[in-house]
């Protein structure tokens, strides 16, 4: 498929034309920056410059907070104290450092849910949807390698519960666990080696996210309809779209002052709101916490972890069928990997023909259940491993699989869907028409 049919960069002076032929950075910016964007984008499309500058805030506090940091097991929890109260601005380093985790995971559960509502993953956009879970992914690795480092007791033995889950794989498991730890538990291989992988990820992160934004100079963004930029002419995409610069710039960087203000107050006045207390004391291998919970952002895959146990049909449908290969422990391991996998494969699990829930009354209830679904499993993983906890977990869980394996390809076949606008600019004028006496060239500066 073709990119949007659009003016490009075209170098006028003589060291413009120089630099273009040995190296086309400017027009690669450029194309970027003016990159064609449908015009009725609405305030859910704000969240991949949220993400944007987490990642950069993360690597830039990261760096100098690397600069103070001992990966050292005798010395690991006294250098985190040592940059809260003797490093200049330290504590303010760290705590940016901290609570951009959250709003990282904020905004990409933000953007993953208006990917699933508005069907993002759609053709022609599989694979920037893949490269976008594969993200998610090392952004999960990335963040549990760090909550590591400061080596307290809920990181310790944090650590020791989630490798300990590599080694519930049948027969390689074992080899699995040590080789993660570097030893037969969790020591100074371990912290080793999460400790070079929190540094380097990021940077594999950023790599990922040029590719992902790479992909919409061929495919271009999604929009609430789920309607395509029209790319016969230049003159028919343009009543479609608008610069990215500097009309959705602008949008982009008010919601981003927007986020940062609340950001702002609780890295303020609440900094350790989404902590745990009981990493502020220091790891001890002979003291295991009472109820081990990871960060929140952990906690959904969390409860669905644990709520597959001894005695749940599936659990020991799935024993009887291979022969007791498959126990409890490693079946909730690979439900947590599944509950992710089957986000991956939603492009092939949407039977609809319609890409936008605006249009799917039945799916719109779906949705929403599977969102309150979601926070339910967050608050169940926070809860202890009993009763009603544990059920109410099975159930979240088993409407999570339920949600992509069955409901989503059979609403593609019983589902009626509401009528969509023929193009882009028929949506726009429908919405701001009539604030401007029913013309769409008052609101449209590119025509």
């Amino acid at each position: 498929m073709s990119g949007i049919p659009h003016d490009h960069y075209e170098p006028s002076t003589g060291g413009e034309k120089w630099l273009y032929r040995r190296l086309p950075i400017v027009g690669l910016l450029y194309d970027t920056l003016m990159i064609p964007t449908p015009k009725n984008l609405n305030w859910m499309w704000i969240w991949g410059i949220v993400l944007t500058f987490t990642l950069v805030l993360q690597i830039v506090t990261g760096i100098v907070l690397v600069m103070h940091y001992v990966p050292h097991v005798d010395m690991a929890f006294a250098s985190i104290e040592h940059i809260m109260r003797d490093v200049n601005g330290g504590h303010m380093i760290r705590y940016f450092h901290m609570n951009g985790a959250s709003l990282f995971f904020v905004a990409v559960y933000m953007h993953i849910f208006r990917a699933l509502y508005y069907g993002s993953y759609k053709a022609p956009r599989e694979v920037t949807w893949i490269i976008g879970i594969l993200m998610f992914l090392i952004m999960m690795g990335t963040a549990f390698m760090g909550y590591v480092l400061p080596w307290g007791q809920m990181s310790f033995h944090g650590t020791a519960v989630i490798t300990g889950l590599f080694g519930a794989i049948p027969f390689i498991g074992e080899g699995i666990q040590t080789w993660l730890l570097g030893a037969g538990a969790v020591g100074q291989p371990a912290l080793n080696r999460f400790f070079s992988l929190h540094y380097l990820l990021p940077f594999i992160l950023v790599g990922l996210t040029a590719v992902h934004i790479w992909a919409f100079h061929t495919t271009g963004n999604n929009n609430p309809t789920g309607v395509e930029v029209r790319r016969s002419s230049k003159e028919e995409a343009e009543k479609d779209t608008l610069p990215f610069w500097p009309y959705f710039v602008i949008k982009d960087l008010f919601a981003l002052a927007v986020i940062l203000t609340v950001f702002m107050a609780i890295v303020g006045f609440m900094p350790n709101y989404l902590g745990h207390p009981d990493n502020y004391i220091e790891a001890n291998p002979l003291a295991t916490p009472s109820h081990i919970v990871p960060e929140w952002y952990f906690l959904p895959f969390y409860a669905i972890l644990r709520a597959f146990v001894e005695g749940v049909w599936v659990v020991e449908i799935a024993g009887w069928i291979s022969f007791g290969i498959i126990d409890a422990k490693f079946f909730g391991v690979l439900a947590m990997f599944g509950a992710i996998l089957v986000m991956a494969l939603a492009p092939w699990l949407d039977t609809s023909s319609v890409r936008s829930g605006r249009y799917r009354p039945m799916f719109k209830w779906w949705f929403a259940l599977l969102v309150i679904d979601f926070i339910v499993l967050m608050w169940a993983g926070a809860m202890p491993a009993e009763e009603p906890y544990a059920t109410i977990s099975l159930i979240a869980s088993a409407y999570w699989f339920g949600y992509f394996l069955v409901i989503l390809p059979l609403l593609g076949v019983i589902e009626k869907p509401m009528a969509q606008p023929s193009t882009i600019e028929e949506d726009f004028a429908a919405h701001y028409a009539p604030h401007t006496g029913g013309t769409t060239t008052a609101v449209n500066p590119a025509e």
